[in-house]
């Protein structure tokens, strides 16, 4: 009896030194997802501010959001992702796919019922980081609430991303987070993909599926300024009905200028297709969704229909990820809600003249430079705005230092038909610039 006794007692010691490492392993890993959480919150006490910090050191983890002691991945650049394949532990690759559904939680980015942020994501390729850095700008200075911002970038620009936005004044950075990461394609055609259209470009497309914990984003191209605060068009998500999943503005107003509906190999939406330099997109919707398509009877989901789309429209596509996207919501068209064109201006709409009627009455919302019209003479307006934003001193009174200046320069402008348009450029500026002022203004 008394030997049954000891192996009891024996078995109970056991068991109980089992529980307490047991119980020690899990509060140290909800420990370490709870920092990852306040960090990616922007709650105060879980914020990382070191300048001396390596990007590279967490790729996918980087920015304002996580400090190099809480790292424990490998400093590597993992360039290429399989939707089947998951990561070694000590290796961070995109979003740190292998912790990705560990850090599911209700305070995710985007998940979180309380976050007033709205989530911005942007690629950035070869020269175009200080073209970025001026959207960015332009996003921070005219919003009101919170921002966070997704950097895609090729490595070699993320240590200049990061030691530029945190050069910015602090007024500036407590009204953002962001978080860096390295350009990423699926290992089948990897090059084909990077090389579609521009540098880069298709990155967007993969955006729902590298961004899991995201419900809803707004990409924008690095030749975007906001000429109004984000959060105007992040409430554009409360006018979808239960089957949008993206919105996008048309490709043109004027059919008998239009691209598609003239030159197009393949199907596009609507009459005139659609522009997918401003996408807003609720990813969980769109991770969900399965497409119809002209490739097999059986619809597809969102990480089962790029490929084969790929391959059966590579030799009839000009306009590499944004003729996918119009071809998927051809087939789709219930799937998408399509926003008027002053929340994405382009030179378009007024290079023979203005054919943005929303434009017209309420003014330009949001500014797309594209055909590289910020760095040369062709457009001179929109370079105005550009060089306005870029050049404005962080702190200073918007209105006399940047307002008054633009101004000032748009009226040597009205040599071009954009130009004679440009005060429908400063119309909805000059009251986003009036609105961040009185807010300053009451806060002293």
């Amino acid at each position: 009896m008394r030997c049954y006794l000891q192996a009891f007692l024996l078995c109970m010691v056991f068991i109980f030194f089992s529980l307490v490492y047991v119980f020690n392993q899990l509060a140290s890993t909800l420990e370490d997802r709870d920092g990852w959480g306040l960090k990616e919150q922007g709650i105060p006490g879980g914020r990382s501010h070191d300048d001396g910090h390596l990007l590279r050191k967490r790729p996918g983890l980087a920015g304002r959001d996580h400090e190099e002691g809480h790292d424990r991945c490998k400093s590597l650049s993992v360039s290429y992702w399989n939707p089947h394949w998951r990561l070694p532990a000590d290796v961070c690759g995109v979003n740190c796919l292998l912790e990705s559904s560990l850090r599911e939680r209700s305070s995710s980015p985007g998940k979180h019922h309380g976050d007033e942020r709205s989530h911005v994501a942007v690629v950035a390729c070869g020269t175009r980081l200080e073209e970025t850095l001026t959207m960015l700008k332009s996003a921070v200075l005219l919003s009101k609430k919170p921002l966070h911002f997704y950097i895609f970038a090729e490595d070699d620009l993320h240590e200049p991303f990061k030691n530029a936005l945190d050069s910015w004044p602090r007024t500036a950075q407590t009204k953002f987070n962001f978080t860096i990461y390295p350009i990423t394609f699926p290992e089948e055609n990897a090059k084909e993909w990077k090389k579609l259209f521009k540098p880069c470009a298709s990155q967007r497309l993969f955006l729902p599926l590298i961004l899991k914990e995201v419900d809803s984003l707004l990409y924008v191209d690095t030749d975007i300024i906001f000429l109004q605060p984000v959060e105007d068009i992040w409430a554009l998500l409360s006018q979808f009905d239960s089957s949008h999943l993206a919105a996008m503005a048309p490709e043109h107003e004027e059919p008998r200028i239009g691209w598609y509906n003239r030159f197009a190999r393949h199907p596009y939406y609507g009459k005139t297709g659609i522009n997918s330099g401003v996408m807003l997109m609720n990813m969980t919707r769109l991770r969900e969704k399965s497409f119809k398509n002209d490739m097999t009877t059986v619809p597809l989901k969102w990480e089962e229909i790029l490929m084969p789309l790929l391959q059966k429209y590579k030799l009839n596509i000009t306009w590499g990820d944004q003729d996918l996207l119009n071809i998927i919501f051809h087939h789709n068209p219930e799937s998408l809600y399509v926003f008027p064109c002053q929340w994405n201006y382009r030179p378009d709409h007024c290079i023979y003249g203005s054919n943005c009627q929303q434009a017209d009455q309420e003014g330009v919302f949001i500014l797309h430079g594209n055909r590289g019209v910020y760095h040369n003479d062709k457009q001179p307006a929109f370079r105005a705005i550009y060089e306005a934003i870029q050049k404005y001193p962080f702190g200073e009174n918007m209105e006399t230092s940047l307002l008054q200046p633009l101004e000032a320069s748009l009226r040597t402008t009205t040599n071009s038909y954009c130009g004679r348009a440009s005060h429908l450029f400063t119309k909805k500026l000059k009251q986003s610039i009036l609105s961040v002022q009185q807010e300053v203004t009451q806060r002293r």
